[in-house]
């Protein structure tokens, strides 16, 4: 492409002068804005102590917990008592009494094996526990004081003063000791999810439990194979279906509950706040300042104040998004009536109508399927919030998913409540965008 002539670029330059006489933002703006970005992470990578808090960080301990989102930990205490290798359970009990487990095999001397692997097991009395890894034999010693490893130890073994430490990878670990053997089998999948070790059908897999609902003979006589099936489930002890339902249910209750009110009592006020609907200046700016003050308080805050109040359950949690949702409902519905169509009102005041018909059939029309659109969007996101909410003790799964986090061994749990909210926001991410749809149109692209 030829230069352009010294008399083209001087015409160019008084017909588009904005363009050949930028200022310096319009110049150096974007360079200078990402300086300034780098500069301020940078400061916050040191006030912020990240590069320590990384280095510290307990990385194997979150990568158990990752582990225990997927699978599941059977975690017996092999106790030495008189002579004899004894299982003793944990409170969750995964297994029901005198229960066959084939990785666990206990012997007639009083000896124990645990099963790894093909290659990795455990060999325990109670005076020499014999590691096998890989197929090779690497036997501690018991004694009163500790449990002693030979000199030779392969990298999955470790000498921790007075116990041994050994890892098999994701089959599990055992921790060596001077009167117990504690081990941790651990297996894909989540534990006895269907039914719990005192249920009559644990062991039922998902397909088995379909084929007895089906099934002509009844396991229990007082009531249909399909109920008891439902029971067992619901009523499991260790999962408690039922309980988490039930706190999901109330949940979605508080998210409902609380838009709905916000956007009954919001509607009236926001006509109030709109200055073509309301010529009054002081009372649109003092409507609009309480908009400013309800929203302007977190929704967590508020929370926190009614659980004060009125205890913990669901009605801190309405409260809470009932005052929240008021303020921002308020303030996007009065931005809305005021760039209504002033044609319609104007329409409805020349033929005598009175000011509530003018708002009712000249302003409303308008404005119902963007107040409609709003408030759809808010409850979709009260699904989520609520559950914040309900941490701090607003009742709901969010309770729920606090305890089961803070007994820091039930992440299956966890996972399992949290997919259970990730479906039911999706759920009705997708019901409220039908809705809009369908009130607005789609969305032109």
């Amino acid at each position: 492409m030829s230069a352009i002539s010294h008399a083209e670029r001087s015409r160019l330059e008084k017909k588009y002068p904005e363009v050949f006489q930028q200022n310096f933002l319009q110049r150096w703006g974007l360079p200078v804005g990402l300086g300034i970005t780098l500069v301020y992470l940078v400061f916050c990578w040191f006030f912020f102590n990240v590069g320590p808090a990384l280095q510290n960080g307990k990385w194997d301990r979150a990568a158990i917990y990752v582990q225990d989102w997927y699978s599941w930990r059977a975690q017996p205490r092999l106790r030495f008592e008189d002579g004899k290798v004894v299982p003793q359970w944990s409170s969750r009990g995964q297994y029901p009494a005198d229960a066959d487990i084939d990785w666990l095999t206990p012997h007639d001397d009083g000896s124990m094996t645990a099963t790894f692997d093909s290659d990795d097991r455990l060999e325990i009395t109670t005076n020499r526990v014999d590691v096998y890894i890989d197929g090779v034999a690497y036997p501690v010693t018991i004694t009163p004081e500790a449990a002693v490893a030979p000199a030779d130890l392969p990298g999955a073994m470790v000498q921790d003063r007075e116990k041994v430490l050994v890892n098999f990878g994701f089959a599990g670990q055992a921790e060596i000791r001077s009167n117990q053997v504690y081990v941790q089998r651990r297996f894909l999948g989540w534990a006895n999810f269907l039914y719990d070790p005192r249920s009559p059908l644990w062991g039922n897999d998902l397909f088995s439990s379909i084929g007895l609902i089906f099934s002509g003979e009844r396991v229990n006589p007082d009531k249909s194979n399909a109920q008891m099936v439902l029971d067992e489930w619901l009523g499991n002890r260790a999962w408690q279906h039922g309980d988490i339902l039930a706190k999901l249910m109330q949940t979605l209750v508080m998210a409902f509950v609380g838009t709905l009110f916000a956007t009954l009592v919001a509607f009236p006020l926001a006509f109030i706040a709109a200055r073509n609907i309301t010529l009054n200046g002081t009372a649109n700016w003092l409507m609009k300042r309480t908009f400013d003050f309800l929203r302007s308080i977190d929704m967590l805050i508020w929370a926190l104040f009614f659980t004060r109040g009125f205890g913990p359950g669901p009605i801190p949690g309405i409260a809470a998004i009932f005052f929240t949702d008021t303020g921002a409902l308020g303030k996007v519905y009065a931005e809305a009536l005021e760039n209504v169509d002033d044609k319609q009102r104007e329409g409805m005041k020349s033929v005598g109508a009175s000011p509530a018909a003018v708002n009712r059939y000249g302003v409303v029309p308008q404005v119902l399927p963007v107040f409609v659109s709003q408030s759809l969007y808010f409850w979709e996101s009260n699904t989520r919030s609520a559950t914040i909410i309900g941490a701090v003790g607003a009742g709901g799964i969010g309770l729920k998913l606090l305890e089961a986090m803070g007994t820091n061994s039930d992440w299956d749990k966890v996972a399992y409540m949290v997919l259970l909210i990730l479906f039911v926001v999706f759920l009705f991410d997708n019901i409220s965008t039908a809705i809009r749809s369908r009130l607005i149109g789609p969305s032109s692209h």
